[in-house]
């Protein structure tokens, strides 16, 4: 069976990049102990194609602002709804996530991130040669 992903974009506040990444560190864990095989997060560089819509359109990026893009690898879609009913309820979860709710200090709006489920179509890996 294929592993089964959830995809996530969101914009942050540059001033709470180092903030956010340290908690970002806490929740791959909290993840991983659910079921996650892997859990990602990429900060946003090269984000314009000429032709395309970008992620800065996506999320309406404002100044001062990056794009974190990131995906967590679960082994199934059933572990990976399993884990999203688990984890919102772990204690940790609360504590890691009550001081982002002060409206003074805001790290992440959830109404700007884009999120979805996905199954695989295709897979590429790349080996080494030698």
């Amino acid at each position: 069976m294929a592993n089964y992903i959830d995809g996530f974009v969101f914009p942050i506040p540059r001033i709470h990049l180092t903030e956010y990444k340290g908690l970002a560190e806490k929740v791959a864990d909290i993840w991983k102990e659910y079921g996650a095989l892997a859990y990602f997060e990429y900060v946003g560089e090269d984000l314009k194609l000429e032709g395309t819509r970008s992620f800065i359109e996506l999320v309406d990026l404002k100044e001062g602002e990056v794009i974190i893009f990131g995906w967590v690898i679960f082994p199934s879609k059933e572990v990976r709804d399993k884990a999203n009913k688990q984890v919102p309820t772990d204690s940790r979860m609360a504590e890691l996530v009550a001081p982002l709710s002060d409206p003074h200090r805001l790290i992440f709006d959830a109404e700007r991130m884009v999120y979805g489920g996905f199954q695989l179509l295709v897979q590429s890996n790349t080996s080494e040669v030698g």
